[in-house]
């Protein structure tokens, strides 16, 4: 059953609802036992507000008591990792959902790179370690190609049928696109989703001192960069024009670059597709993807410019050069030797002027009373707005990444306990729990949730995050693509290579054709492995780089000019504009 309204009339009658579920409204207390008594007291103190009315959360609790009544007194566990949507999850949704079903749930909370290993441990064993993962997206194009995960298309039409929420709504998740494979097929649900944003001191910005002395040096006004020469503009002015503000030090950027793990976020999290590198395409750029893999129909050929990848075309370079330059000359000193958990408060605590490379999970810390950032009101003094693009990139192509951490079922799991822990996995998406879940931890997932007056009345305090969900904007971010057939090994490379340039080991050119090269070598495992079936690489014969450079589309040659002249827009005219376009 599909609802699509606006505002506080985003309500869903429960009248509705038990028509469509075959049910009906619970008015009789005879009826009630200890698990509808236990939906009513969860409904009533904790799933408020909701896109659904109190009778319409009741009646889709019903189906859920009735689906787990097979599967009462078992033990199941899933794990995601700590964050803070997963966080109210783990320590308020499994208990209530455990009360609800009598499925006992245990919902685990561990590193985002433990939460990999073990996926890729239960892919490789066929042991059962957890009935269900929550892991991101990017892994799309391994699940697709490794058989080891249960497509949900399959699942929900046949052994996953009977314990499909008829409720569940697929349409009304914004992010399916980003977990669906090649064959069409849908393979993970969507549980949580943040973008990578342009951050910015609103309150800066509209000092009239500040303004006119900004358009005195670069001819053009102060607002929120469009392209990268813009930003750097920026960055350069607040760095070493403005220098102060309130007797304290402000920087015109902030990053984070100590040889890390994360450091690899920094990049695959589609830095190169903000640079230009890659193809026109949403979700993902094809034929060339935003990590400058190529694919020929749906099999990867290469990440090398001479085999028709742009992993280490001028695109890329200048990328990581601009990445570098800004972090050495417009970052505090200390930024350079942070991870990215570390670099993440900083902003909050009241020196930075903007950053570029900048996650929405943040918002939340980023809201807090009491912090310099935050007015006595409780609204903020920064805005998020679209990250700015740089002079390689194109009208339709992506602008930046968005995680989407999203439920996955593995073959390797027993059928039993696989059908329980989908109930979960609907259980904490529903439109019963979805909207409170959001609220918490500002990771929304459903148009319906986005589309009520709760959201609304919120927005002012989330410095432009609900209207970007709600604008049509939200496209051009998105999540790793199907052109990555091996996230896993794939994204390791990324920080090794990388970190040699920031440490001045290897040139920009140098670290990019590493790493391209290194790419391409797992890419030729994967394909003598014939890991993938028809999706399965089949790298492409080497060329000289010129050949490729004069086709159509990435790779991309040189720019004569790699800095154009610096684009602004005012914030209020984009919101006016993202507004504009809801109606």
């Amino acid at each position: 059953m599909i609802v699509k309204a606006k505002g506080s009339s985003a309500i869903i009658k429960g009248s509705a609802v038990a028509v469509a579920l075959g049910l009906a409204v619970f008015a009789n207390p005879a009826a009630a036992d200890q698990y509808t008594d236990a939906a009513k007291k969860w409904i009533d103190s904790e799933f408020q507000p909701s896109s659904l009315d109190k009778d319409a959360q009741m009646a889709e609790l019903e189906w859920f008591i009735k689906a787990a009544e097979p599967f009462r007194g078992m033990e199941i566990n899933v794990v995601s990792e700590t964050i803070t949507t997963h966080e109210y999850e783990s320590k308020v949704l499994a208990k209530a959902f455990s009360e609800i079903t009598g499925i006992k749930l245990t919902h685990d909370l561990i590193g985002e790179g433990d939460v990999i290993e073990k996926l890729q441990t239960q892919m490789q064993s066929g042991r059962n370690i957890y009935d269900a993962y929550i892991n991101d997206s990017d892994l799309i194009g391994t699940h697709s190609r490794y058989d080891a995960v249960v497509p949900l298309t399959d699942f929900m039409a046949g052994e996953g049928k009977d314990v499909t929420s008829p409720t569940l709504d697929l349409e009304d998740f914004i992010g399916l696109s980003f977990t669906t494979g090649p064959d069409g097929k849908l393979y993970q649900l969507p549980d949580q989703q943040f973008a990578n944003l342009y951050w910015f001191r609103y309150d800066w910005f509209q000092r009239e001192d500040l303004q006119k002395q900004f358009k005195d040096k670069y001819g053009y006004d102060l607002g929120v960069p469009v392209n990268w020469s813009a930003y750097e503009d920026i960055a350069e002015f607040f760095t070493n024009d403005v220098k102060e503000i309130d007797g304290k030090k402000v920087y015109g950027h902030m990053d984070y670059g100590k040889k890390d793990p994360s450091l690899g976020w920094r990049f695959t999290d589609a830095w190169l597709s903000m640079a230009g590198a890659g193809d026109k395409g949403i979700p993902n750029g094809l034929p060339v993807d935003e990590w400058g893999i190529r694919v020929e129909g749906c099999a990867p050929a290469g990440s090398s410019v001479t085999r028709g990848g742009a992993a280490n075309g001028p695109a890329a370079v200048y990328a990581l050069t601009k990445y570098i330059d800004w972090l050495k000359a417009y970052a505090p000193p200390e930024a350079a030797g942070m991870t990215f958990g570390e670099a993440g408060p900083v902003p909050a605590q009241g020196q930075i002027a903007q950053q570029i490379f900048w996650y929405t999970a943040f918002t939340a810390d980023m809201a807090k009373k009491g912090t310099p950032v935050v007015n006595e009101d409780g609204t903020p003094k920064w805005r998020m707005a679209p990250s700015p693009h740089g002079p390689y990139w194109e009208e339709g192509m992506k602008l930046g990444y968005q995680d989407v951490g999203s439920w996955t079922l593995m073959k390797s799991t027993p059928p039993e306990r696989r059908q329980a822990a989908w109930l979960y996995a609907q259980f904490v998406t529903s439109k019963t729990t979805s909207l409170k879940k959001t609220l918490t931890g500002l990771t929304p997932i459903r148009q319906s949730d986005l589309d009520t007056q709760a959201m609304s009345d919120i927005a002012p305090n989330w410095g432009g995050l609900v209207e970007f969900y709600r604008s049509p904007a939200r496209v051009q971010w998105s999540p790793t693509g199907t052109n990555v057939p091996d996230y896993p090994k794939l994204a390791q490379l990324w920080w090794q290579n990388v970190a040699e340039a920031v440490t001045g080991e290897r040139t920009p050119q140098e670290a990019m054709d590493n790493l391209a090269t290194a790419m391409d070598r797992v890419l030729e495992r994967l394909e003598r492995a014939g890991i993938g079936g028809e999706c399965a690489p089949k790298l492409n014969e080497e060329q000289d780089a010129q050949y490729w450079f004069d086709q159509p589309g990435a790779p991309k040659p040189k720019l004569d000019n790699e800095k154009p002249q610096g684009e602004t827009v005012k914030y209020d005219d984009l919101i006016a504009e993202w507004s504009a376009a809801q109606k």
